[in-house]
């Protein structure tokens, strides 16, 4: 089979199209016969060696597949020629790929494999932060910053399904204008306004909550924004830099920071994540969510595709064709 291979950490040029032996299923375990696969910005900071968890060189990158079954190890619900979606840490952008049958879940009827991978990490992630900690409720001021970025659009999409006003926050008019086809009440260009006051003009007495996946310098000014007694929900830091809240806002306006991280909300909250993916699926084999597709690359041209997301260019989802 052909797969990409992070050889050693380095940017996204390093990566290389190898010939791999075909993977072979053991207990619990199946193949997949990729047919599409999601990049996401953990992938970026993978490659380079920067994630959070270190991932030993060579390996295959990415984390969100779907195809079809080829091949099923003992004890596992599937068949081949069964359409399934899951996650892996590793190994999605590849030909075939070897995951554990408990990571991956019948695609929907009707449903096609590109919207199937580039649903699940990132709308995970954004009904979490809205759903179980930051508590939206219909009719509340929300703002997406980041918004047209692929957990930024989720949000987006899911905030005004529920029912929320969602302002939408991003860089460029054309980023913007796809926020306000997917529904956003309004937006801010972060870059070109100034995103406390917009927020609070457009707002009234404030956003009842932040998502911020992004960090760097438009945390602080987000923050500022909120109602008192909101809620800032931090998700990552594409931008590139960490940044540093001054406590006293926290302290002055009763606001509540936190953070989510989608690999150990599982864990961390078993009761609201088996409500909360019940309910997303359902919103998505429904049809009422589905992801914005943004660019589409083939296989061979996973470290351009990759590239494009480490240089914040993806609006929503970026897809590799299998």
């Amino acid at each position: 089979m052909r797969a990409i291979v992070c050889e050693r950490y380095g940017p996204p040029e390093d990566l290389v199209l190898k010939e791999l032996p075909d993977p072979t299923p053991g207990p619990g375990t199946i193949v997949v016969r990729v047919r599409a696969a999601a990049v996401n910005f953990p992938d970026v900071l993978l490659i380079d060696g920067k994630y959070q968890l270190k991932i030993p060189a060579p390996f295959t990158p990415g984390s969100e597949l779907a195809g079809d079954v080829i091949a099923a190890g003992e004890g596992v619900p599937f068949t081949p020629g069964d359409r399934v979606v899951g996650t892996s840490f590793v190994g999605g952008f590849a030909e075939q790929a070897l995951v554990p049958a408990a990571a991956v879940t019948p695609i929907p009827e009707g449903i096609d494999y590109a919207a199937a991978a580039g649903f699940g990490i990132t709308y995970r992630t954004a009904y979490h932060a809205l759903r179980s900690v930051a508590r939206i409720s219909e009719g509340d001021w929300v703002v997406v910053l980041g918004a047209a970025g692929g957990v930024g659009l989720a949000a987006v999409d899911l905030g005004v399904a529920m029912g929320a006003k969602v302002l939408a926050a991003a860089y460029s008019p054309e980023k913007l204008e796809v926020c306000r086809a997917r529904g956003a009440a309004a937006t801010v260009d972060y870059d070109r306004e100034d995103l406390k006051t917009r927020i609070r003009e457009i707002t009234g007495d404030g956003a009842v909550a932040v998502l911020d996946p992004v960090g760097g310098s438009y945390a602080e000014p987000a923050l500022r924004s909120l109602a008192r007694g909101g809620r800032f929900v931090t998700l990552g830091y594409a931008a590139g830099a960490i940044p540093a809240i001054p406590l006293n806002l926290v302290m002055l306006k009763g606001i509540t920071v936190q953070g989510m991280e989608i690999r150990t909300f599982a864990t961390d909250h078993p009761a609201e994540n088996e409500r909360d993916l019940a309910e997303l699926h359902a919103m998505f084999a429904g049809g009422k969510v589905s992801p914005y597709i943004g660019a589409r690359f083939p296989l061979e041209e996973t470290a351009a595709a990759v590239r494009y997301v480490a240089d914040r260019k993806a609006v929503g989802k970026v897809i590799i064709d299998v």
